[in-house]
C-alpha cells in the first residue's frame, strides 16, 4: 500500500492555489472587461468631459484638434478604458484580497483591510484634486505665459497623455501615508526615524514633484504641498498603527 508522501501534498495544495489564482485573475478580467464594454458608449463623453478643463481656459473660439486620421476614435477608446481600470479598481482588488487572505494572520487581515480602503480613497482623491484643482490651475498658467501670436491648440492625444499622466502622479502621489505605513509594520523604519528625517522628506518631495509633473511651478507646488501634509498624516498614522513593544527588562 503506498501512502501520499509530504512531496505529493504540497503538489497538490500547489495546484489548488494555481487553479484559485487562475480563478480570480479570470473574475477580475471579466469585471474590467464587461465594464469597459459598458463606457464604450460613453467614449465621447467622457473625453468631452476630460477636455473640459482646458477648454474653458481656451481664448474663445478655441478647440482641440486631431493631428492624426485615427485620433478621435482611438483617443476615447484609451480614455474608456483606463476609466474603467480606475472604476473597477475595488473589484480588482478584491480579488486579490480573496486570494491572498486565507494565508494571512487575524493581525494582518485587520490591518490590510484598512490599508486597502485607505490606498483607494486616496488615489481617488488624488485623480480628483488633480482634476478640479491642478488642471484648471495649470492650464491658466500656460494661456497667460502663452507668447502673444501664438494660439493654443492641443492635439486629442497629446492632451489625454498628459492628463492622465497627471492623474496617475497625483493618485500615485497620495499614496505617501500607505506607504509609511506599510515601512512602519515592515519594522523597516520607525515613526520616530519619520519624524526626524522631516526636513530631508520634504526636500525629496519637491524634488519629486518637479521630476514627475510637467515644467511649470503652478504644478508642482500643487503637488508638494499636498505631500508634505500627507506626509506628516502618514507619521501619525504609523504611531497608531505600530506594534506594540515590551520594554526590555535586564536581568541583575
Amino acid at each position: 500500500m503506498k501512502f501520499p508522501s509530504a512531496d505529493d501534498d504540497t503538489g497538490s495544495r500547489l495546484f489548488d492555489h494555481l487553479i484559485e489564482l487562475r480563478s480570480r485573475l479570470l473574475r477580475a478580467v471579466a469585471g474590467l472587461l464587461l465594464l469597459f464594454v459598458a463606457l464604450l458608449p460613453f467614449a465621447n463623453r467622457l473625453y468631452s468631459i476630460l477636455a473640459q478643463p482646458l477648454l474653458d481656459k481656451l481664448p474663445k473660439g478655441g478647440q482641440l484638434i486631431a493631428t492624426e486620421v485615427a485620433s478621435p476614435f482611438f483617443a476615447p477608446l484609451k480614455l474608456a478604458f483606463f476609466v474603467a481600470v480606475v472604476v473597477a479598481m475595488p473589484w480588482l482588488l478584491y480579488q486579490l484580497w480573496a486570494f491572498v487572505a486565507p494565508g494571512l494572520y487575524k493581525r494582518e487581515r485587520k490591518l490590510a483591510l484598512p490599508l486597502l480602503g485607505s490606498a483607494l480613497v486616496l488615489f481617488y482623491t488624488g485623480c480628483a484634486f488633480a482634476y478640479f484643482v491642478v488642471l484648471p490651475a495649470v492650464f491658466t498658467f500656460l494661456n497667460k505665459v502663452t507668447p502673444q501670436g501664438v494660439t493654443m491648440m492641443t492635439d486629442i492625444a497629446a492632451y489625454l497623455d498628459f492628463v492622465l499622466i497627471i492623474f496617475l502622479a497625483f493618485g500615485a502621489s497620495f499614496e505617501l501615508p500607505v506607504a509609511l505605513v506599510i515601512l512602519v509594520l515592515l519594522g523597516w523604519v520607525t515613526p520616530k526615524q519619520l519624524s526626524e528625517s522631516r526636513g530631508y522628506a520634504v526636500v525629496g518631495i519637491f524634488v519629486l514633484a518637479a521630476v514627475i509633473t510637467p515644467p511649470d511651478v503652478v504644478s508642482q507646488m500643487l503637488l508638494a504641498l499636498p505631500m508634505v501634509l500627507l506626509y506628516e498624516a502618514g507619521i501619525i498614522a504609523s504611531r497608531a498603527v505600530r506594534p506594540a513593544t515590551k520594554p526590555d527588562v535586564s536581568l541583575e
